[in-house]
């Protein structure tokens, strides 16, 4: 089970990059617009700001994933595992809070969420029956 938690919340962490991608490198270009249900060029460039810095939030959330599962496999489990927790559990509250505040946008705060969260309690039961 501690293989599959890293395994799901690695593709969170693939698909918190993406979102990065998108929001900090590409948002006024025609996926991210499309992605976002950004309609004009003037809401792309009045937003950029705005996208580039939220990018970066979930660039640093895989990042954590990521160090995490470096850190256990290299030794330090209980440091790997908390820093999975934190940015896999990070993913599932933003993804949580997008979903309660914007239902419209329930299928890409389940995108963010789902993955994660089933990464965290797959962890979660691999570390208890360890």
């Amino acid at each position: 089970m501690i293989v599959a938690g890293f395994v799901l919340t690695g593709v969170a962490a693939l698909i918190h990059v993406y979102i990065w991608v998108l929001e900090s490198l590409v948002w006024t270009g025609p996926r991210a617009r499309a992605t976002f249900g950004i309609r004009s060029d003037e809401e792309a460039q009045l937003t950029k700001a705005l996208a580039f810095n939220q990018g970066f939030y979930n660039l640093f959330l895989a990042i954590a994933v990521f160090a995490g599962v470096v850190v256990f496999a290299t030794g330090a489990p209980e440091v790997g595992a908390t820093l999975v927790f934190v940015g896999a559990g990070s993913m599932v509250a933003a993804g949580l809070v997008l979903l309660l505040s914007s239902p419209s946008k329930a299928r890409a705060a389940l995108i963010q969420l789902v993955p994660p969260l089933l990464g965290v309690i797959a962890l979660a039961i691999g570390l208890a029956a360890g």
